[in-house]
């Protein structure tokens, strides 16, 4: 496996009102430091970090933003996902390649191998994601993990939303939104009981345009799924979902040829694709400017379960 580090890093400008800094500091140069000044903070605090790395848009930034905090050594922890098995199989090749290539350690934790052996059982709805909790709490035991990062970012969610940029999880996993810590002048408290860890949000003061700035700026490669494209999709509780093996229209659905793209990629069976002509990274950010809906509110069917959905999962120990 490949030990090369990544390209060096741009000098990280200091943040608005600290010395050396100007009020002509661009958002995107303050948004950067302030994570990579997170990531380097849970790194020093923290003894076994480890980061969540799906392939996905939000992920590959927070994966990049440590590229430039740990340049130019190599990321200083491994990387986890917790596959579904219902992926996409550009995004799985995709997060195959990226792991290869900054010479990472991939950790993954298996939903199918929880279903095989009878540790968990399909959902009648057919969706995967909210079997990802029991593998994730199990791998951060198995591991010794004290502190995961996450691409949570509050724009996302209501529950997101409420999260703390270090957010305490018991020693069951579970996540209290009433017992958050205040986060005073940048200063991140990471104490946890034995037994407990903390979920670390880089980007969360991101937006999904912020996402998209950046991408184009440091030239950021992703799945091709994020760009329009031609695929055979079918209608399904107003969201088009992509036919394959673990997305088949019900019986008399018909299915059609459209020009799609994808706001954010979970699980096959529950994320839909959006109509779009957006086949460049400017052309996105165009679309999205314009958008008055989250991209997990208009193409995640596992949101709409209820009106806490997202909620009541990140209370179980989800992301």
């Amino acid at each position: 496996m490949s030990t090369t580090a990544p390209a060096p890093a741009r000098p990280v400008p200091a943040a608005p009102g600290t010395p050396g800094s100007t009020h002509e500091t661009d958002v995107l140069d303050a948004l950067e430091a302030e994570s990579i000044h997170i990531l380097r903070e849970v790194v020093a605090e923290f003894e076994r970090p480890a980061m969540l790395f799906s392939g996905g848009k939000d992920s590959v930034v927070m994966l990049h933003l440590a590229t430039q905090a740990f340049w130019p050594g190599v990321v200083p922890f491994p990387v986890l996902h917790v596959d579904t098995g219902h992926n996409f199989a550009e995004v799985i090749a995709f997060r195959d390649a990226t792991v290869e290539r900054l010479g990472l350690r991939l950790e993954v934790a298996s939903v199918q191998d929880y279903i095989d052996d009878g540790r968990l059982a399909e959902r009648a709805d057919g969706t995967r994601n909210p079997l990802q909790t029991t593998p994730l709490l199990d791998a951060i035991e198995d591991n010794g993990f004290d502190v995961l990062f996450g691409g949570g970012r509050r724009d996302e969610d209501k529950a997101r939303a409420k999260e703390r940029i270090l957010s305490l999880r018991d020693e069951f996993g579970q996540w209290d939104p009433r017992n958050q810590r205040p986060e005073l002048w940048n200063l991140y408290n990471g104490r946890h009981t034995p037994g407990a860890h903390v979920r670390a949000f880089p980007i969360s003061n991101w937006t999904e345009l912020d996402i998209w700035r950046y991408i184009e700026r440091e030239n950021i490669a992703l799945p091709p799924l994020y760009y329009a494209h031609e695929r055979e999709v079918f209608e399904h509780s107003g969201m088009w979902r992509a036919t394959g093996e673990f997305s088949r229209p019900g019986d008399g659905v018909p299915t059609v040829r459209r020009r799609v793209r994808y706001r954010t990629v979970g699980d096959m069976s529950c994320t839909g694709a959006v109509l779009s002509e957006a086949d460049t990274v400017a052309k996105v950010i165009a679309e999205v400017a314009t958008t008055t809906i989250t991209e997990r509110g208009a193409t995640r069917a596992d949101d709409r379960i209820s009106e806490a959905a997202m909620e009541d999962r990140k209370k179980d120990g989800y992301f």
